[in-house]
């Protein structure tokens, strides 16, 4: 009994491991999400990032305790408050740029939001833990068709890679599909030439304006005679 109190007084007893316990399990389900839907930080990486930040934030509560005396005096926030820092190193490298569309921002937000649940996991926070756990499937799995299905502005801008059949009149249905639908289209800009099957193929990116939903619109473009492959802004839209 003697050793387990001071083991817990050390920060090294049940409660901080079960703290430990509950950052691995809150971030391994937030990863797995991410896992499913294929996104460029999955299972493993979510799951490492949440319980190291729930380590470092028992580090930083108890991990400096046999050194304070007198005349020193420590701030357990320091230690803490580098892993807010530090997580943007990881965030910023899921983030990039290919032909001005931005991509990863989702997922470097949750690889954020998964570091802030490890953190409130190691300082004792479970019910806030559990909260913002069950916020970030919210967030995902009602949040996303809400946005979907938002009016867009007829200013705002979408880009749409496409990939067809060359020689056979896509491109001009493709065209007339989006101005049947009230898009207009205000670039128009060739990827790159291949071959499918022994028939040329055609990539190119599109720039296009309208109210509709983008999906739907991509949708459309999906099934016309000859088209390959259509994808949206959002790497979540695309469509073989």
């Amino acid at each position: 009994m003697a050793l387990a109190y001071l083991g817990d007084l050390a920060g090294q007893g049940w409660k901080q491991v079960g703290e430990l316990a509950l950052a691995f399990v809150l971030s391994a389900a937030i990863g797995l999400e991410r896992e499913i839907r294929q996104k460029s930080a999955g299972l493993r990486t979510h799951t490492l990032v949440g319980f190291a930040a729930a380590l470092v934030m028992l580090v930083s509560k108890y991990g400096f305790g046999d050194v304070l005396g007198e005349h020193i005096v420590l701030d357990p926030s320091r230690v803490a408050a580098q892993i807010v820092s530090g997580i943007g190193f990881i965030g910023a490298g899921l983030i990039f740029v290919r032909q001005d569309a931005v991509r990863g921002l989702t997922t470097a937000a949750t690889i954020w939001l998964t570091a802030a649940v490890g953190m409130a996991a190691g300082a004792g926070l479970w019910l806030l833990a559990g909260i913002v756990t069950l916020g970030h499937f919210l967030a995902v799995f009602v949040l996303t068709p809400l946005a979907a299905r938002l009016p867009r502005s007829k200013y705002a801008p979408s880009r749409l890679h496409l990939t067809y059949l060359d020689g056979r009149g896509v491109l001009r249905r493709v065209l007339a599909e989006c101005t049947g639908r009230g898009f207009s289209v205000t670039e128009l800009s060739v990827d790159q030439r291949a071959e499918y099957q022994d028939q040329a193929t055609v990539s190119l990116w599109l720039t296009v304006h309208g109210p509709g939903p983008i999906s739907e619109l991509t949708a459309a473009l999906a099934e016309i005679d000859g088209v390959l492959a259509v994808s949206g802004q959002d790497s979540d839209s695309a469509m073989p």
